[in-house]
């Protein structure tokens, strides 16, 4: 009985101090990412015809829709690359970005059990869902190499900064993730908002032209866009596209803006989450 008593309660409870990463919680279940990773991963490509060939499938017919019905208008700016290089390495980065955010957004509505029964940081779940689009991205840039080569397009030493133009597209789609995540708990029609939302966003980014189409005042009004610094510098670091103007750093700025804004609401939010969703 007096053990018993000396070891008390353990109660787990949404935390209400800094609203970080929290990052030595997220590691201590980095584990629990890496099984939903997975999951997601098996789950998407389960008993399907192409399996993983839907990575290559469905940026190559998004760029030929692309190339058929824009590649022949002579005044569309590229960055001086062949249209077809050009719009498939942006379409590679979007189409992570786009599918991670849809992703993280229903990363706790498709299984409440998982956040009603089990105590776990929330932020893993969003977090998780992004993962394995890497693969995909990791994917769909092995067809690139390919395209390049046929088109003669070399890659310069900008190549070396792959991985932090990786890293700002990640940081896009989860900032926007976690916001879209933890409204849908609340309010369900938020998956119709995000898909009108997310096709508006990719007429409004540099994905099928070059952002050097808006000059002058404009393009710091632009670069408001976080899409629009890191699909730049995405092409700068693999087909070789002139190296980003300063306005990036706007779009590298709002990008940090959204990711903390996007955790501090995501924060706030979970502690209702058990009860609503």
């Amino acid at each position: 009985m007096s053990r018993r008593r000396e070891r008390g309660w353990i109660e787990n409870r949404p935390s209400t101090g800094w609203p970080g990463f929290r990052l030595r919680t997220l590691w201590a279940y980095r584990e629990l990412a890496w099984f939903l990773a997975e999951r997601d991963l098996k789950v998407r490509y389960k008993q399907t015809i192409f399996g993983v060939g839907w990575a290559v499938l469905q940026p190559l017919t998004a760029a030929a829709i692309f190339i058929v019905l824009l590649g022949r208008v002579d005044d569309l700016p590229a960055d001086g690359l062949p249209y077809p290089v050009f719009v498939f390495a942006g379409l590679t980065a979007w189409l992570y970005v786009s599918s991670s955010v849809n992703r993280a957004a229903e990363s706790l509505v498709t299984d409440p059990s998982l956040v009603t029964k089990i105590y776990f940081p929330r932020l893993i779940a969003p977090l998780a869902s992004i993962l394995p689009s890497l693969a995909d991205l990791g994917v769909s840039l092995l067809i690139l190499a390919p395209f390049m080569a046929a088109y003669g397009v070399t890659p310069g030493l900008a190549l070396a900064t792959l991985p932090a133009a990786v890293v700002w597209l990640v940081a896009v789609a989860l900032g926007t993730g976690l916001v879209f995540a933890a409204l849908n708990v609340k309010y369900r029609d938020v998956r119709r908002v995000l898909a009108f939302a997310v096709q508006i966003w990719l007429f409004a980014s540099p994905v099928a032209f070059a952002s050097s189409l808006v000059s002058g005042a404009w393009k710091w009004v632009y670069a408001l866009n976080p899409m629009v610094g890191a699909l730049d510098t995405f092409r700068w670091a693999t087909v070789g596209a002139p190296r980003p103007g300063p306005e990036a750093l706007v779009s590298l700025g709002v990008t940090l803006i959204v990711l903390f804004a996007g955790t501090v609401y995501f924060h706030a939010a979970e502690r209702r989450f058990a009860d609503v969703i």
